[in-house]
């Protein structure tokens, strides 16, 4: 039993460059590579209504079209995945999304993420690129995202996207003691040496982050961010680069080290904080089909509220001694 498939999207701006392997790769994260390059050299996959080669080098803003067959057996299985959904209607869905669960399927993660939840929850999503999914969360970074379940409204979300028109802030915490909020207009790129990582890059995309305090500790920091850009990990290597990493960030936190004289309390807190302190808490959009503003803002994690109430309880001891 075979499904057919048609698919178009534009290239992402921030795609121009790429080869067309790497730039699909990235478009279509729902499809292995493999599945992909067979596409391109068959001409199932074609970039304005041509036949490319999969090194041909993309400029950003061509249309990409996929028209093929896909047996059963290479779809993603849809699973009954609990979601968290804060709005939905026939255009699009907002979700909080919770910590440890991963958006797209992957090497070691075939199953059980966001994109199986959602083609159970809502089936159509499955003839639009990468099931509606528009913008990502880190595997172990909460909040707010926006799905696509049609694909005039992928295609409109992404726009939005591209020309900076979403609105999307975090809450994190940060180690340090900040003395006032800024920006971080750092260009960023694959790390040359760890390729799991990103880093701050000369030859990097453009990348800008706006950050507010909104209190500050004995030696942390909880701050309020703002995205102009969405580059992978960006928050978290933007923080890290100005010395300020989110607290209990393993790639990006470097070495794990205890404030000096912090409470009981405090320090089994930040052991136990095993995760990102990051939180997508309000996502700003223009409705593709309703055609006004909506917005959405989420609470904290109990696991965040309860790491500032440990950092509260001892920046109250401090002050009694």
């Amino acid at each position: 039993m075979s499904q057919e498939i048609k698919l178009s999207i534009p290239v992402p701006t921030e795609l121009g460059g790429y080869r067309l392997d790497q730039a699909v790769a990235q478009m279509f994260p729902e499809y292995s590579r493999s599945r992909l390059q067979s596409w391109i050299k068959s001409g199932e996959l074609q970039v304005n209504g041509e036949t490319r080669r999969p090194r041909d080098k993309l400029l950003g803003g061509e249309e990409v079209r996929i028209h093929a067959e896909l047996e059963s057996q290479e779809r993603w299985e849809p699973e009954a995945i609990a979601l968290d959904i804060v709005y939905e209607d026939e255009a699009i869905l907002v979700l909080n999304k919770p910590a440890g669960l991963v958006v797209h399927p992957a090497a070691g993660h075939s199953g059980g993420t966001l994109l199986n939840a959602l083609l159970h929850h809502a089936p159509e999503v499955g003839t639009v690129p990468r099931a509606g999914i528009v913008h990502r969360l880190d595997k172990d970074t909460t909040g707010l995202m926006v799905v696509a379940k049609t694909l005039e409204a992928q295609t409109d979300l992404v726009a939005q996207l591209q020309e900076r028109a979403m609105g999307r802030e975090y809450e994190a915490v940060v180690c340090g003691v900040m003395t006032g909020g800024g920006s971080v207009d750092e260009p960023m790129g694959r790390h040359p040496k760890q390729r799991q990582k990103m880093a701050v890059h000369p030859m990097g995309k453009d990348a800008l982050t706006h950050y507010r305090l909104l209190h500050k500790y004995r030696a942390h920091t909880h701050v309020r961010l703002k995205l102009e850009t969405g580059r992978t990990h960006q928050i978290r290597v933007h923080m890290a680069h100005i010395h300020y990493p989110l607290v209990g960030d393993p790639l990006y936190g470097g070495r794990f080290r205890l404030p000096k004289g912090i409470s009981p309390e405090l320090r089994d807190a930040l052991r136990g904080f095993k995760r990102q302190a990051l939180h997508a808490r309000q996502l700003t959009l223009w409705h593709p089909v309703k055609d006004h503003e909506m917005s959405w803002e989420v609470p904290l994690p109990e696991d965040m509220q309860d790491l500032l109430q440990a950092l509260a309880e001892d920046a109250k001891t401090l002050e009694r001694y």
